[in-house]
């Protein structure tokens, strides 16, 4: 359900909150997540899940990884779906001469730009840097190949420099740039002053690539849109190293709900979705994951399912319908006659209060000992003492 109010932004007064672009993922910094590697099916499948749920762009993965890497990513370029295709691209020929040979829609390529990364990564200084992607910018340029531009870590950069390096790319014909808080260690305040400092300078559209180490991957993105950032890199299920990425349920339906910002979405298959990754991935959905958990519209308090009754915006901030989700009443020590009676009554059970009162104190008894009363149980306890 959107609210209804107009969207503004402390960091960018213009913008117009009508659209943000997300580009997804999963299928490379998603599967970068320890102990996750899908299949070339996998990802053909996974890709096609994203393309159904109008997903504008698929991240198909890094070529440079390996053989078969690179053949998936050929693969689901085959598929020839409505999604735009990119991957990703270090600042080197090798790289270069690999992505040369795919037909992409844009080819992400990133370099570090952080003093800690320069020296004990890529051995480098800020001089040997800028020419490194200089070159990697010629050779796109020589070559027709689409690009963007990223500094990695950028949060740990110097302004100055990644103004500098950008400022390269944006001149040359980057399609975007992109801000990565690599370790997750920016705060939507920092998130913000960067993108904003960065929108005043480039004349292109900037991205934004959050991590989750301290937990404000989605803050953090939403900040970046609000400065002025019209991408933003998502996962499914927020999966990837550490502590992964900028779900993809949980930022869209913020924006759609809460800000009144389309992402061009089928929101209604957010739940299907994101039960695909997790098998997938093998990496079990936790029950309170945002939007799509199994407990996200679940309700066991005698008081909350009586109020949802009435009308569920009581207790749900938007419909399980709208994002493929359902409702759930479970039955336990929290129950109450009222929660009880609505279960009965809406499946045609006729009763008296006495035996309203021997389902109830059975329920409470019952949902004391164990974790919840099983659906089974629960009839079983109704039927019988409906025909005593």
């Amino acid at each position: 359900m959107k609210r209804e109010f107009t969207c503004t932004s402390p960091f960018n007064p213009d913008f117009d909150g009508s659209r943000v672009h997300v580009y997804d993922s999963t299928l490379r910094d998603g599967e970068q997540m320890p102990g996750v590697a899908f299949s070339k099916d996998e990802k053909l499948k996974i890709a096609r899940a994203l393309d159904e749920a109008r997903v504008p762009e698929i991240e198909a993965g890094f070529p440079s990884v390996s053989r078969s890497e690179f053949e998936s990513i050929q693969a689901i370029l085959d598929l020839d779906l409505d999604a735009e295709i990119s991957v990703l691209c270090r600042c080197c020929e090798p790289d270069l001469d690999k992505v040369r040979q795919l037909d992409l829609d844009l080819v992400m390529l990133f370099i570090a730009t952080s003093d800690i990364h320069m020296r004990d990564k890529l051995r480098m200084d800020r001089q040997q840097v800028m020419e490194k992607a200089s070159n990697a910018l010629d050779y796109c340029l020589e070559h027709g190949i689409p690009f963007s531009f990223s500094s990695e870590d950028t949060t740990r950069s110097d302004l100055s420099f990644v103004r500098d390096i950008n400022w390269m790319a944006a001149e040359r014909g980057a399609k975007r740039i992109g801000v990565t808080d690599t370790v997750g260690c920016a705060t939507p305040e920092a998130m913000g002053h960067i993108v904003q400092t960065l929108k005043e300078d480039l004349p292109c559209n900037l991205s934004v690539h959050c991590h989750n180490d301290f937990g404000l991957a989605t803050a953090n993105a939403i900040a970046g849109v609000m400065a002025g950032a019209t991408h933003v890199a998502v996962t499914v299920n927020g999966i990837g190293e550490r502590a992964g990425n900028v779900p993809l349920q949980e930022f869209v339906m913020t924006m759609e709900a809460m800000y009144n910002v389309s992402s061009g979405m089928d929101l209604t298959r957010l739940t299907g979705l994101s039960k695909l990754v997790a098998e997938v991935a093998k990496v079990p959905l936790h029950p309170n994951q945002p939007i799509t958990g199994g407990n996200v519209f679940s309700h066991e308090s005698g008081i909350h399912v009586a109020a949802i009754h009435e009308n569920p915006f009581t207790y749900e901030p938007i419909s399980p319908e709208s994002v493929g989700n359902e409702r759930r009443i479970i039955m336990g020590k929290h129950s109450g006659h009222r929660a009880i009676r609505y279960v009965m009554e809406g499946n045609g059970r006729e009763f008296n209060g006495e035996q309203l009162e021997e389902i109830y104190l059975e329920v409470k008894r019952r949902g004391e000992a164990e974790d919840h009363v099983p659906w089974s149980e629960f009839w079983a306890i109704v039927d019988r003492v409906l025909s005593e």
